[in-house]
């Protein structure tokens, strides 16, 4: 057995704990991070095949929050923040048969037919309801009550089918959609709260969360490795096998298997990003019912097809992509037109999309073999977007833990997460587990938590 001591371990090698190793380091503290997979980057990761740039797992992020702004000023010319093309900001939404455009100010919102008559006259008096005063309605729930049921059908429903790949009668805003939630709750309206939030004086680096959708140069995978390069490659051990912490006298002891040799790391510190169903195996020092408001999280499992043509006679694909309603009762939850988004990911005159199915509405779909999922998707690909061609690239990727699902559990997940911490310090549970589910959420809370712990 080899053994070693270090101010933090933080096991998981994705995004979050990437960005907290980045930071703690930053601070001057000694880090390892630990990663069972034999890369670093989780989910994140960029294949170039044939002429085609394309994302194995997310696509996008969104510049939402000064952190995330922060960071990649951090990283300097480590990577190349790349914004998407102004025609991305078109986003499309599948209504009897044919593709409409969301709409993007007064005059199509009022002749889009995505939308009831009644709803787009009710949308008038949203600034003057009530708020609601339960704290754990669902989201179904809450946008029926302030804007309507063809807004749900058509807008909503398949934002959450884009974002979380769940279901609006289950998530509940107050967790999953926190801003959303606290518009209502401070302002009394999402359109007065809107308005009053554009108008608040904003910091240099908060003007610079423009919201707009960013990839990185060539694909996330030069994020990953640039913050590797960061971090340093002997600060990161891959394909360790067996990970485990237990408590000792004076921290924390956390163990691995790596090549048949038994390691032993010392330290005070331990950051946990891994998945709600990993913590057991990881933890055995905490007991079930310690454990049990965490391990009963659901995850939304995901099968991603990507589909290369390198050319393309299909609709005009001047968009982010398209999202399915699931009231349409189609085999994917929506489509993105990476090609049209970002540069250089098909050859030139042909299109790369990547098409999303399963969920929680649609497990069925993600259980089918890689030969039927690929038949589904180019069926699907065909109809909705007018091309009779056959695809030059067809890869399925599959993720059974895909995306956390913030439901009315959540309280009592983050209840027990707060009790653990509490009861165990230099213990920290971190991951999409909480803190929200996107790119810019992962890279928040690694800055945060890293600057907590520095401070303390």
């Amino acid at each position: 057995m080899t053994n070693s001591k270090v101010d933090y371990v933080v096991v998981g090698a994705g995004l979050t704990g990437l960005t907290m190793a980045f930071y703690l380091q930053k601070e001057g503290k000694r880090v390892l991070v630990i990663e069972r997979g034999s890369r670093a980057g989780g989910v994140i990761r960029t294949h170039s095949v044939d002429g085609f740039t394309f994302e194995a797992g997310p696509n996008t992020g969104v510049l939402s929050s000064p952190e995330l702004v922060q960071f990649f000023d951090d990283l300097g010319g480590r990577c190349q923040l790349e914004t998407a093309n102004q025609a991305a900001k078109k986003r499309l939404i599948w209504k009897n048969g044919a593709w409409h455009a969301l709409p993007s100010g007064l005059l199509s919102a009022v002749f889009t037919p995505l939308f009831s008559f009644k709803d787009k006259l009710r949308i008038l008096g949203e600034p003057f309801r009530k708020p609601g005063s339960n704290p754990y309605e669902t989201l179904d729930s809450l946008v029926k009550r302030r804007l309507g049921q063809s807004f749900l059908d058509y807008a909503v429903d398949p934002f959450v089918s884009g974002v979380y790949a769940g279901d609006p009668t289950l998530l509940v805003p107050k967790f999953a959609l926190p801003k959303l939630y606290n518009l209502e709750q401070k302002y009394g309206s999402f359109i007065k709260g809107a308005v009053k939030k554009a108008k608040e004086p904003k910091s240099p680096l908060e003007l610079r969360v423009t919201r707009e959708v960013f990839s990185v140069k060539g694909g996330l995978q030069n994020l990953v490795d640039a913050l590797v390069d960061a971090i340093g490659g002997q600060n990161i051990i891959l394909n360790a096998a067996d990970c485990a912490v237990q408590k000792t006298s004076d921290g924390y002891a956390v163990r691995y298997a790596s090549n048949g040799v038994i390691h032993s790391i010392s330290t005070p510190n331990v950051v946990s990003t891994v998945g709600s169903y990993e913590l057991p195996s990881l933890l055995p020092f905490l007991s079930d019912s310690d454990l049990d408001p965490l391990t009963c999280l659901r995850y939304a499992k995901v099968a991603l097809v990507v589909a290369g043509y390198k050319r393309w006679n299909g609709i005009l694909l001047n968009g982010f992509g398209g999202l399915v309603p699931s009231r349409e009762r189609r085999k994917m939850l929506g489509v993105l037109f990476p090609s049209s988004i970002f540069q250089d990911r098909a050859p030139l005159g042909g299109a790369l999309l990547s098409v999303f199915t399963g969920g929680i509405k649609n497990e069925s779909t993600y259980l089918l073999s890689d030969d039927e999922l690929k038949a589904l998707v180019v069926a699907e690909i065909s109809e909705t977007l007018r091309t009779n061609m056959k695809p030059d690239l067809l890869e399925v990727f599959r993720y059974p833990h895909a995306i956390a699902q913030y439901e009315r559990s959540s309280e009592q997940r983050f209840e027990a997460i707060r009790t653990i911490e509490s009861q165990h310090p230099g213990l920290t549970l971190a991951g999409s587990i909480r803190d929200g589910i996107g790119m810019s959420d992962r890279v928040k809370q690694g800055y945060v938590i890293a600057s907590g712990k520095s401070a303390g």
